[in-house]
């Protein structure tokens, strides 16, 4: 009874330690996210002021998960170049030892309950007093975690008592290195957090529950953990992003590996001629060491390896699917690819609207997706399609620079005039999404009906859409077109209206009704857009252009 009293303690004192971690990290971003971005930004324009920026930023938000994620956004959207990524990678690694040096140095020091315990109570009831999103609120957050910190390592640090004390942990000591490094990997990508492997350790050499040598190796396998959070965010992502994965999981492998070699000649290096005799100061010191090591290994040869991972998924270095393939010299062939492009790229806006939704589509044909597309969450999906659009404009700007007959010149116009609705489209969507979260998951019976009501005219009315993109006919397709515009315009002055004289607006609060208005707007603004991408992709210039004097621009 009294184990399981111990085990369950130390789960406890593991989540309070993950909670208080994510805690400082939300506060920190909101206090300062933009701030930490920017700084991180500007530091990557050399390899050295980007390790010591990347070791700045992770020291401060105490988390290096976090700055590595923020690497994939920068190097997804080409702010910075993957070698100095790396070298952020790497200063970052450095940075998140700060947590185990402050553990170490004051969390074992001193009576941990008389400093954390006062501040959790007083920082717990300030942020729960203060107006939510408030700079008071985020600030007592930052305390609270802070504490927390020190809590989950009381708890820690007792239940590993008890453990000694019910289990003769010290058997464990002969098995080989090797293993005590798996063990490292497996908690720590099981918690998603070397800091809080870190805690355990600590508390475990505390107490004497474990030697020195297999902690090393623990500290060795936690480094390689570390790495799966940033592998499974850039899974099914762009192809930069997950070179930016496979970096951060090289280093810290390689760098692992090849310690766990001599881990033996270094473990005698600390303890003798550097004369570290507690355990608990000396595997803090040696996890920096891991950390400097991968410095002086990879830093040398960061453009090296940078280019050694540019050439890594070189089949989705392009993620257009056809004008990648295509030289900007060739016109006819260049027009029929941005054409191919355009018609894909209103079907990737067409599942992305859907998908706000959660309706499944299968109408769009294969060769239009890419094939990862479909497993993305709506976040990527919006990423990916912004990122899709670059693209098309940068190979739109290349063929401004070739010589072109005038039909050929307006026919570009359009298409680009196309791919730019569609953009608009899916932006409309994206910036009604929590309004869609709200409605779908409202208790209120009247904002229920009206998303349940809107989803199915959205399947409707994209259904519709889809299947005249393969139509071939012009005006029959010209008819269906102004058709589907002339409903759009009405339903919107419809729904407003109906709202009023059914006096459902009377029985909501005022940000209820700010709710259902914007949501209706955005709503209907990107119907119109992909209905205009689809009018620019498909109709002749005069037809275009008479569609375009069709009255009821929504407002």
């Amino acid at each position: 009874m009294k184990l399981q009293l111990d085990i369950w303690q130390m789960l406890a004192g593991v989540a309070i330690f993950l909670l208080g971690m994510n805690f400082i990290e939300n506060s920190l971003r909101q206090i300062a996210g933009r701030s930490f971005k920017l700084f991180l930004k500007k530091q990557t324009s050399h390899k050295l002021r980007a390790v010591g920026g990347g070791a700045i930023v992770t020291a401060l938000l105490q988390s290096s998960s976090v700055v590595n994620l923020m690497l994939l956004a920068f190097v997804g959207s080409g702010v910075i170049q993957m070698q100095n990524a790396l070298a952020v990678m790497l200063g970052s690694n450095i940075g998140t030892t700060l947590t185990s040096w402050i553990i170490a140095t004051a969390g074992f020091q001193f009576n941990i309950e008389s400093f954390a315990l006062p501040v959790t109570g007083i920082a717990g009831l300030i942020m729960m007093l203060s107006k939510k999103q408030s700079r008071l609120f985020h600030f007592s957050q930052f305390f609270l975690g802070f504490s927390f910190l020190f809590v989950g390592l009381g708890y820690m640090k007792e239940a590993v008592e008890g453990l000694v004390k019910e289990v003769d942990l010290s058997q464990f000591n002969r098995y080989p290195l090797f293993v005590f490094l798996l063990i490292g990997m497996a908690v720590t990508s099981l918690i998603q957090s070397s800091s809080a492997t870190m805690a355990i350790i600590l508390s475990a050499l505390y107490v004497n529950a474990i030697g020195l040598l297999p902690a090393m190796a623990i500290a060795l396998g936690s480094e390689i953990g570390t790495t799966v959070k940033l592998l499974l965010a850039s899974s099914g992502g762009l192809a930069a992003k997950k070179r930016v994965a496979l970096g951060n999981f090289l280093i810290n492998g390689i760098t692992s590996l090849l310690l766990l070699f001599i881990l033996k000649p270094v473990h005698l290096f600390l303890t003798g001629p550097i004369g570290i005799t507690d355990p608990v100061i000396a595997i803090v010191s040696f996890q920096t060491f891991i950390n400097l090591f991968g410095i002086l290994l990879f830093f040398p040869f960061l453009g090296v390896f940078g280019k050694f991972l540019e050439k890594r998924f070189t089949k989705e270095k392009d993620e257009t699917l056809f004008i990648h393939k295509v030289k900007v010299s060739e016109p006819e062939l260049s027009i029929t690819a941005l054409e191919k492009e355009t018609t894909g790229f209103i079907y990737l806006v067409a599942q992305f609207n859907l998908h706000a939704f959660q309706i499944d589509n299968d109408l769009t044909a294969e060769e239009y997706l890419h094939r990862n597309f479909r497993k993305m969450g709506i976040t990527e999906k919006y990423e990916y399609i912004k990122h899709v659009h670059g693209e098309i404009l940068a190979y739109y700007v290349q063929l401004q620079t070739e010589s072109w007959q005038k039909e050929d010149i307006k026919r570009l116009n359009r298409l680009i005039s196309s791919v730019r609705n569609g953009m608009y489209a899916a932006k409309s969507m994206k910036d009604a999404l929590l309004d869609v979260e709200l409605l779908r998951n409202s208790s209120n019976d009247s904002k229920f009906s009206f998303y349940r009501a809107t989803s199915n005219k959205t399947r409707l009315f994209y259904e519709k859409l889809l299947a005249l993109l393969t139509r071939k006919n012009s005006m029959p397709l010209f008819n269906e077109l102004a058709a589907m515009h002339k409903e759009i315009v009405y339903s919107y002055t419809q729904e407003l209206s109906h709202f009023y004289k059914q006096h459902i607006l009377q029985n909501l609060s005022e940000t209820e009704i700010s709710t259902i208005i914007n949501y209706n707007r955005e709503l209907y603004t990107s119907y119109k857009s992909i209905l205009l991408s689809v009018k620019d992709a498909l109709l002749s210039e005069k037809e275009a252009e008479y569609f375009d004097e069709l009255p009821g621009f929504i407002r």
